[in-house]
């Protein structure tokens, strides 16, 4: 049966790793009675991390989907990983969602990876509302972290919930409950051990008057909502200036309409843990974020014609079908192709069209996917996510449509590889098995890389850090029984170069009896972007055949840019611009501009100098006082700079930038140097130029 599409949410959970991401949807899953007990993420018995690797380290690690029924909507969940190693299973979902929870420690505030997720959701135009979450913990400072998502992510946060006292039981004034600021009622939960006794868990809270000590604030924080929504609402601006009672709904409205317009986030507080706080946040969810049909239609290129033109698709099932390829699961029986539909409906047992591959691609089966679980369908419309047996060819990021309706989509872009590690197998005979396995890894996972050195032979992993290349290793053994021998980490290292230069390349030699004569121009600078070599097309000429030529010179260039530098690294920040050049006569064949764009690449890398690069890490370092100078002296003897120091509940945080090759190890490092006491995080930042030794190391 077809679904409203007003009435689906197609939402993630994303924050920095240890918020309580997971825990909020095992408590979203209990209360919306699509699981009948309450999983913990440290016993490993959640419903989302169900892989044995997440179950034993206590993280997320794959971003799961779910799906449950609220009030009168279907939302359509993925709880994805708060671990930068992992940040290509955020970046991958923001891309397909319409709308974001995003889960903030009451005594961290906003960390590291908050700020990255924050910036994947701004990309990708997701609105959003937050939760300020363990509002139980000692130092919980739910007004300190509002203030930080004002700062630090530059957003315009808008207070829904006051809460009543904060930290544990055993404080001055712990925390008690939620003053809600649109009904202004206080809500007042039973102690976990009841809610899981009760036979009604979604009306496990009480609402109340406000008691005397909270009422002035949150008299205050009313006021402050209620003037901020003028522009969003006339009607509320009219009854708010005579001074008249305010309905909920039409302050309900004014929200929603402002945070679609991603001008607000919303923010809410709670402790998922106790069960405090979740059912408001599945109602923002139902009144707040939008549904496909809120949301701009998705715009893609129309490949059939010559010069390809933007076309829409409305989410409408009645439209010609288009979905994009988010996630792949490599399974033994077919992989599993996780797609999100955008308009048409697509039906099992018939086929798609890849534009991008020029292929036709079966549709075997359609699974409604629910964690580990599956449900076969028939057939799925605008606005689903699902799951489709049968694709052979597509890889992340591909469009599937209708062959006589073709469209592709902006495709997903994920972040550089910072860590690689050589890997070999115990014996001989499993190379080739091995093989295989790094092949399906990488369909599976795009941040991953795996290739053969051409100076050693042996087979090198790359991935986005220590965590993630272990990760990996485990999987081998433990999915595939391949024991494996891997050697230390390194670091993986870009070239820049040093000044802009302008070469002319040449061909003008003699093959199989032909004189192969071409002459290549480029001129290339080095610039901030932290990107690889872009080659640009700077001559247009006229004259077709001469304009099929200078096509020809800028992808040869590019071919050739792509190979490396002098030390055999990727170029990295560098533009290069293919300019006009002399055409013999008769024209340069496409053998003779290929030796051409590679002379001139060769030359332009002896000209311009060349500058190795090595990643360079944001840290951020929370570490009581006592241990500050011992933190801070460890820093430096690792190079790294610090760019500056906060004081969070009682623990300083400072945030450094730090080279990742000295940064091997620190986890053990910071540990010893502080107790047992700090913790850190760290996350790519950008490249910088590498020390002299290590440049002189590649000579």
């Amino acid at each position: 049966m077809s679904r409203q599409l007003a009435s689906i949410r197609n939402i993630g959970i994303v924050a920095h790793i240890d918020a309580g991401k997971t825990t909020l949807t095992e408590r979203m899953l209990f209360y919306t009675k699509t699981s009948h007990r309450l999983g913990d993420v440290d016993r490993g018995t959640t419903v989302t991390d169900f892989d044995p690797e997440e179950q034993e380290r206590g993280i997320t690690i794959y971003s799961a989907a779910v799906s449950f029924r609220w009030r009168d909507v279907t939302v359509n969940l993925i709880d994805t990983p708060g671990h930068v190693d992992f940040t290509a299973e955020v970046e991958r979902s923001l891309r397909v969602l319409d709308g974001a929870v995003v889960v903030f420690s009451a005594r961290e505030g906003v960390e590291a990876q908050s700020e990255t997720v924050w910036r994947q959701a701004d990309k990708y135009h997701v609105p959003r509302v937050a939760l300020i979450n363990k509002l139980d913990r000692e130092g919980a400072d739910f007004f300190g972290t509002v203030n930080q998502i004002e700062k630090r992510l530059g957003a315009k946060p808008l207070v829904l919930h006051v809460p009543l006292g904060m930290g544990p039981p055993h404080v001055k004034d712990p925390f008690r409950g939620l003053v809600d600021l649109v009904e202004m009622k206080l809500l007042t939960y039973p102690p976990r051990d009841e809610v899981l006794e009760g036979d009604s868990p979604a009306e496990a809270f009480t609402a109340g008057p406000i008691p005397d000590e909270v009422a002035d604030l949150a008299a205050e924080w009313r006021e402050q909502l209620v003037s901020t929504l003028f522009d969003f609402s006339d009607e509320l601006a009219e009854l708010a200036m005579n001074e008249a009672p305010i309905p909920p709904e039409v302050i309900r409205r004014a929200i929603r309409e402002a945070t679609l317009a991603r001008r607000v986030v919303p923010v809410l507080g709670g402790s998922a843990l106790d069960c405090i706080g979740v059912q408001p946040v599945l109602d923002a969810v139902a009144w707040y974020l939008p549904s496909p049909l809120d949301v701009p239609s998705v715009e893609g290129l129309d490949p059939s014609k010559k010069t390809p033109v933007t076309v829409e698709r409305k989410a409408d099932p009645a439209a010609p079908f288009c979905g994009l390829v988010f996630k792949i699961l490599a399974e033994k029986h077919g992989d599993l192709y996780f797609v999100r539909v955008y308009s048409g409906t697509l039906k099992a047992g018939s086929r798609a069209w890849n534009p991008l591959r020029q292929k036709k691609e079966n549709i075997a089966q359609l699974w409604r996917v629910q964690a580990d679980r599956r449900e076969q369908i028939e057939k799925c419309e605008a606005g689903d996510i699902v799951g489709v047996i049968g694709p052979r060819n597509s890889i992340t990021g591909d469009t599937l449509c209708e062959a006589d309706a073709p469209v592709i989509l902006e495709s997903i872009e994920f972040p550089e590889t910072v860590i690689s590690m050589a890997i070999e197998p115990e014996t001989s005979l499993e190379r080739k098995k091995l093989a295989d396995v790094l092949e399906m890894m990488k369909r599976q996972d795009p941040t991953f890389r795996a290739r053969e050195s051409e100076e050693t032979g042996q087979t090198l992993i790359s991935g986005m850090g220590e965590l993630h290349l272990e990760v990996i290793r485990h999987r081998l053994q433990r999915d595939f029984n391949l024991k494996c021998r891997v050697h230390k980490p390194r670091v993986s290292y870009k070239e820049t170069i040093q000044r802009p230069a302008t070469v002319v390349g040449q061909s003008n030699r003699q093959v199989a009896g032909q004189t192969l004569v071409a002459t290549v121009t480029i001129r290339a600078e080095p610039t901030d972007a932290q990107e690889g070599v872009t080659v640009e097309q700077g001559w247009f000429p006229e004259n077709e055949a001469l304009a099929d030529i200078a096509a020809q010179m800028t992808l040869a260039v590019r071919e050739s840019a792509e190979r490396g530098g002098l030390k055999g690294c990727p170029l990295w920040g560098v533009r290069i611009v293919v300019v006009e050049s002399p055409i013999p006569d008769p024209p340069p064949g496409e053998v003779a501009i290929r030796i051409a764009a590679a002379d001139a690449v060769d030359k332009l890398l002896a000209a311009a100098g060349s500058v190795l690069l090595e990643p360079v890490m944001r840290v951020e370092v929370s570490v009581p006082e006592d241990h500050l100078g011992d933190v801070i002296n460890d820093l430096q003897q690792r190079r790294a700079i610090i760019t500056a120091t906060e004081i969070r509940g009682g623990i300083t945080v400072l945030m450094a930038e730090a080279p990742l090759a000295s940064m091997f190890g620190y986890s053990a490092a910071v540990r010893s140097v502080s107790q047992g006491r700090a913790s850190f995080t760290m996350a790519p930042l950008k490249y910088g130029p590498a020390p002299a030794e290590t440049a002189d190391a590649f000579v």
